[in-house]
């Protein structure tokens, strides 16, 4: 690598000291591996999203500026995926005095922005493989606001005090190493040698050979957004002990430690997202790479390509001048509209923007449950917007799935948080907007004072994303319940893929290979024309799937049933998924499955089987509106296994292994010989059965409270279930129309094997809760 000029002066350090600017990869490597020693320690979660290959093949990266910590995190991450070392450019400040600290600098890879040389090395720099980090926006952009009521891009300056257009540093820069790459290839390909001897002296490069292969990699741009969620303006205690020792703070410093404090110290996404690349080389018509050329032939080093000017220098200098000009404008706003649509859209960034919506037509409030299911349509559309980038908490509906209810906590923390608390207010189920929501704050107390803002704003360059919110708002007064139960239903069946996928990683391997479920494992809904206005709720059991219910389901949809068979949370995916689960999870499905029945019938039947019968009769226990009846099969009260007793001694057990050392506990899983090995689990986990028990516990102490027709049905040798269970449960029922039905099986599984008719059985109990078919008029009954 080259040695760069004296710049002593440009640092205030003494005239007749010549420091080396040059990345040590000593100190480099240090610093990378004290972040990530440091990152263990801390709140904030990483998520590189990124494509195969991209950081290799990428040469300028370019990110938004919201936080001061998060100028160290990119050349981090690149470090850790590939092992390039990066260049990055930061605050002149920090290198003024010459000190300790900005030697660190210097050696960790950090330029200052004013350095007079900074774009020449920085071309440098990627001529011998480096990476380089830039933040084009020139500052800390803390209101997120990014596009003016034009429509173009423009950002404060705090240095003007007003809005300005973002810089073309980063634009000129691959303009210029791209067009000298082609130039280099030109002269190689007239047989130039002694041109190309002369640049790989002046760029320190081995030989000619190597300048070539540098000239031959194409150049590209890398448009990168950062996104933190949640961002929190409560106070901490490192703000309060910083303006304790220092005596005080100023506002600025004081708001700006609060917000990155708490990134960094509470549970917070940091997700960096990078975007398609872009090739300036392409801005480089055949004609202007031989004026570029041209040029190379007669200057001795890079920094005269930087100082051309338009209105100054030969024809050709000029000319190229004002291509790069022009050209870096139209690379600019290429660059700055892929960063901002990178933006990891989140559940406060729609609720935020859905608020000024309402304002911004002057409606200064709106009911709760309009507000949620707007949300909620919005969270569907977005879906289906194939540009936009959902954070995992809106592609996993298990992390939304209480916001029609109004019991979502995403949205709760948001609306009920210190930074919204002198915005929003709910009161008597309506959401009313402040004036204070409505006001001008300034840019070192927005986001203290209306982050509600800072979230919108965000998303406001994401063309979709506004679709989806119009299109939601629009539409929500008019859809009808079967549409949005069609939605509900659509988001069992992505949970159950979020969930195969999330644990389908080498990680759960050594189980999932043991594995012999072959059975779709989906949830299923079957709505025959004309359907019967009875809906059937199947809930399978414990170790299954829907698919265990599945020829009870088919029976039912030929007799013109609406069906729906839910899928019980860590169920049908891996068993360490059902490792993560509490009982509480399992009803909660129970619950939606009714929910969205509910949309295609008035009255409704829950059939379940085995823990799904127990299931069934705690909603049963409920009360829910059109309710008809409940089938219980092979529910357990008690077990043939004693050792069952045991369970909670061993789950402690594995609790406490699992706090004190990094195995998995003394017996996290123990083999299952099931019955029906196409559907069940193989390997049970022991959580899985600890939560079996709390069910049974559960259940007994609500059996009286189930006060609807109910059938009983259980094998008289049941071989898992003790059969005592049945004439348990059918005798504390606190229904008076109940009925006992025992099948002689030494099986467990006599619903989906069908034993001596039990599908039968079933399918004539939820018959007699169906009314009589109306008679003609006038025709005796």
């Amino acid at each position: 690598m080259r040695r760069a000029e004296p710049f002593a002066d440009f640092l205030g350090w003494p005239m007749d000291v010549e420091e080396e600017f040059e990345l040590n990869t000593s100190i480099y490597e240090w610093a990378v591996r004290a972040i990530s020693v440091i990152g263990k320690r801390l709140g904030v979660k990483i998520r590189f999203h990124h494509k195969e290959d991209q950081i290799d093949a990428g040469q300028i990266f370019l990110f938004n500026h919201f936080a001061r910590f998060e100028t160290f995190i990119p050349q981090y991450l690149i470090f850790q995926e590939t092992g390039a070392f990066c260049r990055s450019i930061a605050a002149g400040e920090l290198f003024e005095g010459g000190d300790a600290f900005a030697r660190f600098l210097i050696q960790a890879g950090a330029i200052p922005h004013d350095h007079p040389r900074l774009l020449p090395i920085l071309a440098e720099e990627i001529l011998h493989g480096r990476k380089v980090i830039i933040f084009p926006e020139g500052g800390m952009v803390k209101d997120r606001l990014v596009i003016d009521r034009s429509g173009r891009y423009r950002i404060y300056s705090r240095t003007a005090r007003e809005r300005r257009k973002h810089h073309t540093g980063a634009a000129v820069l691959a303009l210029v190493v791209a067009g000298f790459k082609q130039a280099i290839l030109l002269l190689h390909a007239a047989g130039n040698s002694r041109q190309l001897g002369k640049w790989a002296r002046k760029l320190k490069f081995d030989g000619v050979d190597a300048l070539l292969a540098a000239a031959d990699r194409a150049t590209f741009i890398v448009p990168s957004n950062i996104t933190f969620y949640p961002i929190r303006v409560s106070d901490n205690i490192l703000r309060q002990g910083v303006e304790l020792f220092t005596g005080g703070l100023s506002k600025r410093i004081s708001e700006e430690l609060l917000i990155e404090s708490n990134i960094l110290l509470k549970e917070t996404d940091m997700d960096l997202r990078l975007g398609e690349c872009l090739t300036p080389a392409k801005r480089w018509p055949w004609w202007k790479r031989k004026l570029f050329c041209r040029l190379i032939r007669r200057f001795d080093g890079l920094d005269a390509l930087f100082d051309l000017k338009t209105d100054s220098g030969s024809w050709d200098e000029r000319l190229v001048a004002r291509t790069i000009g022009r050209q870096a404008l139209k690379v600019r706003d290429a660059y700055m509209r892929e960063m901002y649509d990178g933006v990891t859209i989140n559940l406060s960034h729609l609720a935020s923007r859905l608020m000024l919506m309402f304002v911004d037509r002057g409606q200064m409030e709106v009911d709760c449950s309009l507000f949620h299911k707007i949300l909620f349509l919005a969270i569907k559309k977005a879906q289906k917007e194939t540009s936009i980038h959902l954070h995992h908490s809106l592609l996993n509906p298990e992390k939304y799935s209480g916001l029609l209810a109004g019991e979502c906590l995403g949205f709760e923390q948001l609306i009920a948080s210190e930074a919204a608390s002198e915005l929003v207010e709910l009161k008597d189920d309506r959401i009313h907007f402040l004036p204070k929501l409505c006001e001008e704050h300034g840019f070192d107390e927005i986001r203290l004072e209306n982050l509600i803002s800072v979230y919108a704003n965000e998303i406001a360059p994401i063309t979709a994303a506004k679709r989806a919110l119009e299109r939601a708002l629009d539409g929500a007064p008019e859809i009808d319940e079967p549409a949005l139960a069609r939605l509900l239903f659509d988001d069992e069946h992505i949970s159950y893929l979020w969930s195969k996928q999330s644990f389908d990683k080498p990680r759960y391997d050594e189980i999932n290979r043991q594995e012999t479920a072959n059975k779709s494992a989906a949830p299923y809904m079957l709505l025959p024309d004309g359907g019967k206005p009875l809906g059937i709720v199947l809930v399978h059991g414990f170790l299954a799937s829907p698919a265990e219910m599945r020829p009870l389901a088919e029976k039912l949809a030929a007799a013109s049933y609406p069906v729906i068979a839910v899928r019980l949370p860590g169920h049908g995916t891996s068993p360490w998924d059902l490792r993560g689960r509490s009982w509480p999870d399992w009803l909660e499905a129970v619950r939606r499955g009714y929910r969205i029945m509910s949309a295609f019938a008035p009255r409704i039947c829950v059939v379940g089987f085995s823990t799904g019968g127990s299931l069934a009769l705690l909603l049963a226990a409920e009360h829910p509106v059109g309710l008809a009846g409940i089938a219980s099969v092979s529910a357990p009260l008690k077990f043939m296994n004693r050792n069952l007793i045991f369970v909670p001694l061993v789950y402690g057990a594995n609790k406490l292994t699992r706090w004190l050392t990094s195995f998995e506990g003394v017996m996290p899983f123990r083999p299952n010989e099931s019955e029906h090995p196409d559907i069940n689990y193989r390997n049970v986990p022991l959580r899985g059965l600890y939560e079996l028990r709390n069910v049974v516990e559960e259940l007994e102490d609500r059996l009286p409270e189930v006060e609807c027709p109910a059938m009983i049905i259980q094998a008289t040798k049941d071989h898992i279930v003790d059969p005592v269970s049945a004439r348990l449960i059918h005798d504390r029922l606190g229904s008076g129309d109940k009925t006992l039905r025992m099948i002689a099986s030494e099986r467990h599984g006599i619903l989906n094997e069908n034993t001596d008719g039990c599908q039968e059985k079933v399918i004539e109990f939820i018959s007699s809760l169906s009314p009589p078919p109306s008679l003609p008029e006038g025709e005796p009954g």
